[in-house]
This record gives structure tokens, sequence and C-alpha cells, in this order.
């Protein structure tokens, strides 16, 4: 199955929630996740740019971004990315695969073509 991370950054009202009552949202994640039938790897809060990075599974990319949809709309984060993940295995086909494309694509040339 695909695997995405999810990063985002917690609303103010999200935050305020937190701080007020602590809680460990793998649960929420976990079971919105398995409804639309992804799955949950891991779940971790971040500094910086993100607040929040989530690993998972899901069936395809339209399922992704359901998740990514969801939270949006329940006013949880203010900002929403998703990245499609490779794992190595799959990166290694990638790359396999452009070596092949390489040797049949033609890049622009700075010269001018002949009629």
């Amino acid at each position: 199955m695909p695997h995405f991370m999810l990063k985002g950054k917690f609303s103010q009202e999200s935050v305020k929630a937190l701080t007020a009552n602590p809680q460990d949202r793998r649960k929420a994640a976990t079971a919105a996740l398995e409804a639309v039938g992804a799955k949950l790897k891991d779940y971790y809060f971040a500094f910086g740019d993100a607040d929040v990075l989530v690993t998972y599974e899901a069936p395809d990319a339209a399922t992704a971004a359901s998740v990514a949809m969801t939270v949006g709309a329940a006013g949880t984060l203010t900002s929403v990315e998703t990245v499609a993940l490779l794992t190595m295995e799959e990166a290694m086909d990638a790359m396999m695969k452009s070596g092949k494309a390489l040797k049949a694509y033609k890049p622009p040339s700075a010269r001018r073509a002949s009629r």
C-alpha cells in the first residue's frame, strides 16, 4: 500500500484545546484513517514549520487527499501538506525506470533545428 506523510500546523483553537486538555491524538488519527481504509504508521509532534507529522499507508492518492480534506474541514490544522513517500524498493524501481527513460528522452537544445 502507498505511504504518505501529512505535515500540518495546528490552529490556534487546537493549540488552546491541547494545552488546556493534553491528549494523545493518535486515537483520533487512527479512527479517521481507518474510516477511509488507511492505516496510521507514526504520529509525531514537531516544532518548526510543522506542529505535527503523520505517516500512514493509504490505498491511493485520492484517499490521501481525503485525509487532508478531513483535517482541513475539521479546523484542526491551518495548513496541511501531503507528501507521497516511496519505500527504498519503490525508489530503486523509479531509478531504474528513469534510467530507461533518460535513454529515450531528448532534452531541449540550444541549437536551432534544421528545416
